[in-house]
């Protein structure tokens, strides 16, 4: 694409060379330029990309985007870059907020050929756009998924970097679905996402606000709660319908926010919704734990079975409906993406005929490990088996709470290591057993993962839950001189293999 195409509507000033540039790819990431890039010089927490110019003209770019606003780095050094290696210089207005203007420019406007939904909030984003692709695809329609779990593009999975990717790789993306046919994409919209700019030039079919607690204040994410929650709102500012959880806390702010500018649909099970849940209970259905709600609402008044346990998913649920509900798919396809759905690392379940209900989470902290165990008594006949242990380098405090949650509410823990990095996973270890110490309960120690997945699934019988917590949806474990391959869903699945080979 010609360089004057990819600048189309954004306000520059050549300050170096020729504008009759052919551009063969955007970049913001000096070691992914080549030949014919357009290398964009931004300003990041760590880094400048203007200290990277150099390298990346050597490379062979094109033409480099600077920003006009940028603080060090004059125009001669720029000049000097373009004299060497005939690269042009454009000056823009930040480039940061920019670059995905040029990217929306570059990639011919893939935003506009797809159909798409956008979900924030504090908790449950992954799994609700699991569930709504899942829906979307039981229509009949070609859905995309960007999220924390992984990204699926054009049917294949690939390793999310962050929830929300930076503009560039996210304008890739949706050129990769639009060329490939799919007409809609389903994605995580992180908070950091809207404050920086990534999702700019976005118009979601559908906006849905999940719930908002206290995380992510840091002094490279959010200041403090009002700065996290305003960067959430944005999220409304260009969208056709929002969608709102009437339950969660920050419900008066989002509904004030939206008055007047977008028309909101909301769900709940304690306040009066749109799309309210009643009489939840759990079931189980063959190998799969989950719940049962009574819809009512306009689009259906009726049970829903959803294959994944606890109140919370029933939320989840609810708001995949609402956007279900904006799209006037048929119920039954609601209905059977949700009675079949699962989510890697969320809850997710591993299939034995040995009458033991195994789960894989996510859980890593005490807040979310607490949460899980109590949601699991109610589903869980006999004892709760649990196996966890704690990151390396991350707050000693998190172990003696994860300790303490655990001693109080499983019957029996074993303690294992998690990504112990560069610590030692003994010392680790010691941190949990000082919390679960304060307690009653009875606990295990096994070091390697593997062999304290294959402890607790042993000596499971037919009525108990085991959940392995912590790493969910991860595939490595870090230790101080390699990563190597793990998979808690592998693991355990190879356990119950090996289990049922000797009943």
């Amino acid at each position: 694409m010609q360089l004057l195409n990819v600048l189309k509507d954004i306000e520059y000033k050549l300050i170096a060379g020729d504008i009759e540039k052919e551009i063969t790819s955007v970049e913001f990431d000096s070691r992914k330029a080549g030949s014919g890039s357009l290398f964009v010089c931004v300003a990041g927490f760590t880094v400048d990309g203007h200290s990277f110019a150099s390298k990346a003209a050597e490379q062979g770019a094109s033409a480099i985007v600077i920003d006009n606003l940028r603080k060090e780095y004059p125009d001669e050094v720029f000049k000097q870059i373009s004299d060497g290696f005939g690269t042009a210089v454009i000056g823009i207005d930040n480039t940061h907020r920019l670059l995905s203007d040029l990217c929306a420019n570059f990639y011919d406007h893939p935003e506009k050929k797809l159909s798409i939904y956008g979900i924030t909030g504090t908790k449950g984003k992954t799994t609700t756009a699991f569930m709504l692709r899942e829906i979307l695809e039981q229509s009949g329609k070609k859905a995309g998924l960007i999220g924390t779990v992984c990204n699926i593009i054009a049917g294949t999975k690939t390793h999310a970097a962050h929830t929300t990717p930076e503009s560039k790789d996210l304008y890739e993306m949706m050129s990769s679905l639009s060329d490939a046919g799919e007409d809609s994409l389903v994605m995580e919209v992180s908070s950091q996402g809207l404050k920086l700019d990534r999702v700019r030039g976005i118009r979601y079919r559908t906006a849905a606000f999940t719930n908002l607690y206290e995380d992510h204040i840091a002094p490279n994410e959010h200041p403090d709660m009002e700065d996290y929650l305003s960067c959430k709102l944005r999220i409304f500012d260009d969208c056709d319908i929002g969608i709102l959880n009437a339950d969660c806390a920050a419900a008066k702010e989002v509904t004030g926010y939206c008055d007047g500018k977008v028309r909101l649909i909301t769900y709940g099970i304690e306040e009066n919704a749109d799309f309210k849940a009643k009489n939840l209970r759990p079931e189980r259905r063959g190998h799969v734990t989950g719940t049962v709600f009574e819809l009512d609402s306009e689009y259906y008044k009726g049970d829903i079975f959803v294959a994944l346990p606890g109140r919370f998913n029933v939320y989840n649920a609810l708001c995949a409906i609402c956007s279900a509900y904006v799209e006037n798919i048929d119920v039954e396809a609601v209905k059977k993406a949700l009675s079949g759905i699962s989510v890697p690392g969320r809850m997710q379940p591993v299939e034995n005929s040995l009458g033991v209900n195994i789960l894989v989470d996510y859980a890593h902290n005490a807040a979310a490990l607490e949460s899980v165990l109590n949601t699991l008594k109610e589903y869980t006949e006999g004892r709760i088996i649990t196996v966890f242990g704690c990151g390396g380098n991350r707050s000693r405090t998190r172990r003696f709470e994860m300790g303490e949650v655990s001693g109080n509410l499983s019957d029996i823990t074993v303690i294992t290591s998690d990504n112990p990095r560069n610590e030692e996973p003994d010392a680790i270890i010691s941190d949990i057993v000082t919390g679960i110490s304060k307690t009653s309960g009875n606990y295990s120690i096994e070091p390697d993962r593997s062999s304290a997945i294959r402890l607790a699934v042993n000596m499971a019988v037919k009525g108990d839950t085991v959940l392995i917590a912590g790493k969910g949806h991860e595939d490595y474990q870090i230790f101080a001189d390699r990563t190597i391959h793990f998979d808690d869903c592998e693991q355990a699945s190879a356990a119950v293999k090996e289990r049922e080979g000797k009943n």
